[in-house]
């Protein structure tokens, strides 16, 4: 079943493709300002509840810019996935934005929990 709309014309497909940007951005921005306002090298990057004690890891700050570099991976795949999708079934493109939404929003709470204990 095609569409014969375009997906760059679908209104809702490009509100969700805006949100998915603006949410990649932000939380990009985000690290880096937590990161440049730190003043050390060591990071908590883990949290392991079952170790007791030692239940928090660190690491250095190439672990927390990879929350960032993850942020862009879900828009691009994102981007991939619905676009490829969209012709054969319009609803699960939306779906498949929609969920992306949703990472990037756990992707900044997770960055800010972690970049917040340090």
């Amino acid at each position: 079943m095609t569409n014969s709309k375009s997906y760059f014309r679908d209104h809702f497909v490009l509100f969700l493709l805006t949100v998915n940007a603006f949410l990649a951005i932000f939380s990009i921005i985000l690290i880096f300002l937590r990161l440049s306002s730190s003043h050390g090298n060591i990071f908590i990057v883990q949290y392991r509840s079952s170790l007791g004690v030692s239940a928090f890891k660190t690491g250095s700050e190439l672990s927390i810019l990879s929350l960032g570099v993850f942020s862009l991976l879900i828009l691009i795949i994102n981007l991939i996935l619905s676009l490829r999708t969209y012709y054969i079934n319009r609803h699960l493109a939306v779906m498949i934005l929609s969920f992306g939404v949703l990472l990037t929003v756990l992707d900044i709470i997770v960055s800010n929990a972690l970049l917040v204990l340090h």
